[in-house]
């Protein structure tokens, strides 16, 4: 199935003077059904965008009477404004804030895939209105780094790294069709055949601009990284966990676990957690996209038959 080009064009908000940009997906929902929408926040690294959502939009597209997706491309990312500057998650988060208020204007049920969800964390914490009904965290980091501190030194030294010529060598080298092939089939995907070549294609055209380095260098040297288990403890809306069968962690710094102790790891400390084991490993959104869209929509009517 083909997105059609109404749904996919690109549309364009502001924030302190920079450009963000983002798609809708429109629902066939009217009246109260239509109480919440989706909002979609993409992973961070070589390439990627809002484009990594694409095969969920089709699917949740392709089924009927389900909410609107508004899925942005982060600052420094994708179409949005490329700055070159350190971002932090506060600083990924807060065009999101405006979205909510000026554009969305509804409750919007989040979903993070992978280290993006401090984003998500940091958007909750700036208590947008309307509210955030419900959070779906897409392979959330290992517990042992979504509550372990990197200090702002450690931050700073490697930032300096990237920020330098060395590190547009480096970002000339990592966004080249081998390497990213060869890092997705280590870290990322359950099956080799499913680094296929869309997966090429779309990570090959999403590097192509350098100034997309900023965001991935930002990520690369830590500052999302700080001891996030209070935050976690707080968030009462409903959250879902989906974790890969064989879910596995990039950072060293990680301890091993298996995706059923992750999701206990988090469901021990959410206060209104649930957790789902799903076929695949890290981009459950992209390589298992049907299992993960049907969770998706599953855990959304338990939301909307609470409301």
């Amino acid at each position: 199935m083909i997105l059609n080009q109404e749904t996919q064009a690109t549309q364009v908000y502001t924030w302190n003077n920079f450009q963000g940009t983002y798609e809708v997906i429109e629902s066939t929902e009217t009246g109260e059904k239509a109480s919440i929408a989706l909002l979609l926040i993409h992973p961070i690294g070589v390439g990627l965008s809002r484009q990594f959502w694409q095969r969920f939009c089709q699917q949740w597209q392709g089924k009927s009477q389900l909410e609107t997706i508004y899925n942005p491309d982060l600052i420094g990312c994708g179409e949005s404004a490329l700055p070159r500057v350190a971002y932090t998650p506060e600083d990924f988060a807060a065009p999101l804030k405006k979205l909510i208020e000026e554009v969305i204007k509804k409750p919007v049920v989040v979903i993070s895939q992978g280290a993006s969800f401090p984003i998500a964390l940091e958007l909750l914490a700036m208590k947008p209105s309307p509210e955030i009904a419900g959070l779906i965290l897409a392979g959330p980091p290992a517990w042992s780094i979504i509550t372990q501190e990197k200090t702002e030194r450690e931050q700073r030294l490697l930032w300096n790294l990237f920020n330098s010529p060395l590190g547009g060598l480096f970002y000339r080298y990592a966004r080249r069709r081998n390497f990213l092939q060869s890092f997705s089939v280590r870290q990322l995907f359950e099956k080799t055949e499913d680094v296929d070549q869309e997966w090429l294609d779309m990570l090959k055209t999403g590097s192509e601009d350098l100034n997309t380095r900023h965001a991935v260098f930002s990520f690369l040297a830590g500052f999302w990284r700080k001891n996030y288990e209070g935050a976690i403890a707080s968030i009462t809306q409903p959250t879902l966990v989906l974790m890969g069968e064989t879910a596995s962690s990039i950072s060293r710094d990680s301890d091993t676990e298996s995706a059923q102790e992750r999701i206990d790891s988090y469901c021990n400390v959410l206060p209104n957690g649930q957790g789902k084991i799903l076929p695949g490993r890290n981009v459950l959104p992209y390589e298992s996209t049907t299992a993960f869209t049907t969770a998706c929509e599953e855990f959304i009517q338990q939301i909307k038959s609470v409301g």
